[in-house]
């Protein structure tokens, strides 16, 4: 029991780290894209006022949501296994 313990706490800070460098590189993406928008658009306003809008609305959007996966998935298929290999 203490061992599954000690796998599930570093499990969850391998998983968190994963989470966090995961989501700063897609929010960065994000913003170069809006860049890149913001130049293809003919420049409208004030280029920080307009990724800041971009990303508010990424705050909100199911892609950064998918990406609390990343705690699921793995917790999920640690769960399958543990019970396959004692109960099947």
């Amino acid at each position: 029991m203490f061992a599954m313990l000690r796998l599930m706490a570093i499990g969850f800070v391998v998983l968190t780290v994963i989470y966090i460098v995961l989501s700063l590189w897609s929010r960065s993406v994000r913003r170069g894209k809006l860049a890149q928008w913001w130049e293809e658009e003919g420049k409208p306003g004030d280029l920080d006022s307009y990724i800041d809008r971009g990303l508010e609305e990424y705050d909100s959007s199911l892609r950064r949501k998918l990406i609390l996966g990343v705690y699921i998935i793995p917790f999920t298929l640690m769960c399958v296994v543990i019970y396959l290999t004692n109960f099947a």
